[in-house]
């Protein structure tokens, strides 16, 4: 009989299952992407010993792919690339390039110089997977942006940690090994995107409009955007510096001698990837109470963390102060897909990809300065510098006000 109609059902049983279920697709190339974020900091011992290199130094490393990934959303964002583009190609082309890049920081750095410019390379990289991965959901999934960019951010923080993790089960690994798997699984990414291609969503931009240089800018006129955009620079001077100062911290304190059978970096992947739990909560909380009211909350939980281990790390037995590090390692992420939903969703469709993008840019800015005054004292303060973390969720909490105040509407 011709004329037959498929149900929803059939046509989704129908296709293949990478465009079936787009978000998981998406988000599981994001864990694959980023998981060429921190690859050199899951070697940071063996480089250490290799090349003689300091806690700072390290630092200094971390630092380099996040200036790249600075430039590379400013590039984004200001000459219109985001939203001029498809998404989908962007990012099939930065993860190739991202894990090209990530090999030959493996198998050709020298020392810390060669190192860092490979490392800038891959952060300039990122710039193409992370916001554009945004990008991504909001052209498959606008209606739950909220709760698809928690699964997405999600995977950005299990990705975060995957180095960690492969190094701790790879022990025997040389760091070589171990960043060039992250490399594979960047290349890994790109085909999956490369199946999926972009959403019916937001694919018709103001063109004339994207072309203008900076016009991104005029987001910020926006009181909501601006209030998104002030807590997530907030939660950002928080959240990098943390990720890195993860392992020192377990190191500093010997919480690995004192709960066996973990390592250093088995350890700092269960510290980390339990902000993957925390982004799902957030995500599923924030379709009753709103994004914003989320958001404050994981900024409440997290600064009150960072308070009782500042304060509290000297005396609390090992047990307690991994339990305290995971509470802090859900709730320092939970709030990011959230500030990303409310700012998507307070600009116009056709600029959502620059918006993100220079809201990332200033964001990832205020890391460097945080990641390099933190990790340029550590050897002097020891785990006290996680009293220089407390300002930004509470700086944080104060921009995101005009959103989450009582008796505003939630968004």
């Amino acid at each position: 009989m011709s004329g037959t109609v498929n149900t929803p059902i059939e046509s989704s049983l129908s296709l293949p299952l990478w465009r079936a279920r787009p978000v998981a697709t998406i988000a599981i190339a994001q864990l694959f992407g980023t998981s060429l974020w921190f690859s050199a900091n899951s070697a940071a011992d063996d480089l250490r010993h290799a090349w003689g290199l300091s806690v700072s130094d390290i630092g200094f490393l971390t630092n380099a792919v996040q200036l790249g990934f600075i430039l590379g959303t400013l590039l984004f964002s200001l000459s219109g690339l985001a939203d001029r583009f498809p998404a989908s190609r962007i990012f099939v082309c930065c993860a190739l390039l991202g894990a090209a890049f990530n090999a030959s920081f493996a198998w050709f750095s020298k020392g810390l110089t060669s190192a860092a410019i490979f490392r800038f390379l891959v952060g300039l990289c990122l710039a193409g997977i992370y916001p554009i991965g945004m990008k991504l959901v909001v052209t498959w999934a606008p209606q739950r942006t909220g709760s698809a960019l928690a699964y997405l951010v999600g995977m950005l923080t299990l990705g975060t940690a995957l180095p960690q993790g492969m190094r701790s089960l790879g022990a025997r690994w040389n760091w070589q090994e171990v960043i060039v798997c992250s490399s594979g699984l960047a290349l890994f990414a790109a085909l999956l995107i490369f199946l999926l291609g972009d959403g019916p969503h937001l694919r018709a931009s103001n063109r004339g409009t994207a072309r203008q240089f900076g016009v991104i800018l005029q987001s910020f006129s926006s009181v909501k955007f601006r209030a998104a955009a002030f807590g997530y620079f907030g939660h950002m001077w928080e959240l990098y510096t943390f990720w890195t100062l993860v392992p020192l911290l377990i190191a500093r304190r010997s919480l690995q001698m004192s709960l066996h059978p973990f390592n250093v970096p088995g350890l700092a992947f269960v510290v980390i990837a339990t902000g993957s739990l925390g982004c799902i909560i957030g995500g599923i909380s924030s379709r009753r109470v709103g994004s914003a009211a989320a958001a404050a909350f994981s900024l409440a939980l997290s600064g009150l963390c960072c308070l009782v281990f500042a304060a509290g790390w000297r005396t609390l037995p090992p047990l307690s102060l991994l339990i305290l590090l995971l509470f802090w390692g859900a709730a320092v992420i939970a709030d990011s897909p959230q500030f990303s939903a409310l700012s998507a969703q307070a600009c116009p469709p056709h600029l959502v990809g620059g918006a993100l993008a220079i809201q990332n840019s200033i964001g990832f800015a205020i890391t460097i300065v945080s990641i390099a005054i933190a990790s340029g004292l550590f050897q002097r303060l020891g785990p006290d510098v996680a009293w220089l973390l407390l300002p930004g969720p509470i700086l944080g909490l104060i921009g995101l006000y005009p959103q989450w105040r009582p008796g505003r509407a939630s968004t």
